[in-house]
């Protein structure tokens, strides 16, 4: 691959960077048609849906395309080769840019929102990493089957009454309660309100007006959002006395173990550092925002599609039947044996990943593919569902849901690189695992509870607000009364399993 290299580095521009500053073959990369002066590409866009549109223009213009609105030039990147190119540690890195950057007057140098200069993101990594060791995800466990038992009454109640359960909202719930009870200590109390926690309101103000920004020239943002920017000062200002009230309770009483006590207490291992106090609260705030958000539309999305393949649904029942036999609660091993639960939340990942793109910008002049030459400094947004939905990776049915695509042979045979739901590199989520586990537990505890009966109107729609959510996904019940009887499900002992963090991995 060509490589350009400077002997002193310039200086990169401050704010945004157009891709005209970065890209110098610009003619080499195609652009909606039709665009106009002035406003560039917005032309028939929806602000509410920016992803869906960027994902319109992906399928018409192919791997790697440009949209240009109010002056600015944005770069989008989903081919499977061009994104394993700038997967490269050595020549790439985060970006954080476009909504991520907006979410930093609330969340500022946490671990998702910090610049790669900033020292606090290595930092609280180091401390916090062993949170998502085996043994802490085993203390975790208990704290999640209670917050699932808090779901299933909730659910029996709504079938006693004939009601369809509202699965977003009720995901929402799900997923706050675990990540505030196994990290914080903390108790929102949401299975006891009939509406969402201020706090989830506050935190989809936050994340519905981060996107909101990019939607409107930096000009006149102050003037067209003027009473979304007084409500989001707000939701922020909200959000702060939440965590600093639960810090504060926290250091006068100790707590066991959990990451709130090692953002406090830990020092990293090899300097001795500690978290300051207002990292501390960036941390729990990134936390309980990434750690409940992504999550409840990973579950949801795969609700829906459970609901719509009942074979897919009877498939993944006669494993859990199986594995967890008449044990009235799944041990902590017994949720990793769920392969083909574990496969079904994969397959809906690929196909709506809840953290739906991640930047990407060079960390010095290179090109992509040895095709496109770039600056340092110069970034792409990867557009993560075209990506797993290129055809030649994935076939020429990539937009139908088949679990097994994720069977360990099919895995196997795929390039690195092609499957990228937590981001990539040093940076990607140091949840994941977390996430992973409570969402195969609780897929689990539902489908071995009931039989899920979709709405025949319902048509996926997929509500953008930095994260994805199905909107309005409502779903009917019916008690299962003994297991199905089954032939046994064989899955290989090597299916993948738990990933290392990608910290110390050079690929997937």
């Amino acid at each position: 691959m060509a490589e350009t290299t400077t002997a002193t580095p310039t200086a990169l521009p401050k704010g945004f960077r157009d891709a005209e500053q970065g890209w110098p073959r610009l003619d080499l990369i195609p652009h909606p048609p039709r665009r106009v002066p002035l406003l560039g590409d917005v032309i028939g866009a929806d602000r509410r849906t920016p992803l869906q549109d960027s994902l319109r223009y992906a399928r018409q213009l192919g791997p790697i395309f440009r949209r240009k609105a109010f002056g600015k030039e944005f770069m989008f990147v989903w081919g499977a080769d061009l994104v394993a190119d700038m997967a490269d540690e050595s020549r790439f890195a985060k970006h954080v840019g476009l909504g991520v950057a907006n979410l930093r007057p609330v969340a500022g140098d946490g671990l998702f929102t910090a610049y790669n200069h900033e020292p606090n993101w290595q930092l609280a990594h180091d401390v916090l990493a062993p949170g998502f060791s085996r043994e802490a995800m085993e203390g975790y466990h208990p704290m999640m089957l209670s917050v699932a038992e808090r779901l299933t009454d909730h659910w029996d109640r709504e079938l006693a009454a004939g009601r369809a359960v509202d699965v977003p909202g009720d995901m929402t719930k799900l997923t706050l309660e675990t990540i505030a009870r196994t990290g914080f200590g903390h108790d929102f109390g949401s299975f006891e309100r009939d509406r969402p926690h201020p706090f989830v309101t506050s935190m989809v103000g936050t994340l519905s007006y981060a996107q909101r920004l990019n939607s409107v020239p930096a000009p006149l943002a102050p003037l067209l959002l003027r009473t979304a920017t007084r409500r989001n000062e707000a939701d922020i200002a909200y959000l702060n006395r939440t965590v600093d009230d639960l810090v504060r309770t926290r250091r006068t009483a100790s707590g066991d173990g959990d990451l709130l006590d090692r953002m406090l207490d830990t020092t990293h291992p090899e300097t001795g550092e500690r978290l300051s106090a207002e990292n501390v609260r960036r941390q729990v705030i990134t936390f309980l925002v990434a750690g409940h958000e992504t999550t409840s539309g990973s579950l949801s999305f795969a609700l829906h599609y459970l609901a719509r393949h009942p074979d897919v649904a009877a498939r993944a029942r006669a494993e859990i039947d199986q594995v967890w036999g008449d044990a009235e609660i799944p041990a902590y091993d017994q949720v990793a044996k769920l392969r083909y639960v574990r496969r079904v939340l994969d397959e809906s990942l690929r196909l709506w990943p809840t953290a739906p793109a991640y930047a990407r910008e060079a960390t010095r002049d290179t090109e992509v593919a040895g095709v496109h030459p770039v600056r340092r400094g110069a970034w792409a947004l990867i557009l993560t569902p075209m990506l797993h939905r290129d055809p030649e990776v994935w076939g020429a049915d990539a937009e139908e849901f088949d679990p097994d695509r994720f069977d360990a042979k099919a895995v196997r045979s795929r390039a690195p690189h092609t499957f990228k739901p937590w981001g990539t590199g040093a940076r990607a989520c140091i949840g994941r695992q977390f996430a992973l586990h409570e969402a195969t537990l609780v897929l689990g505890l539902l489908l071995r509870r009931y039989e899920l009966r979709p709405d025949p109107a319902y048509r996926l729609r997929v509500t953008e607000r930095l994260t994805l959510m199905p909107e309005g996904l409502r779903l009917h019940l019916d008690r299962r009364t003994a297991p199905a009887t089954a032939a046994p499900v064989v899955v290989a002992d090597d299916s993948p399993s738990e990933a290392r963090c990608p910290v110390h991995r050079a690929d997937d």
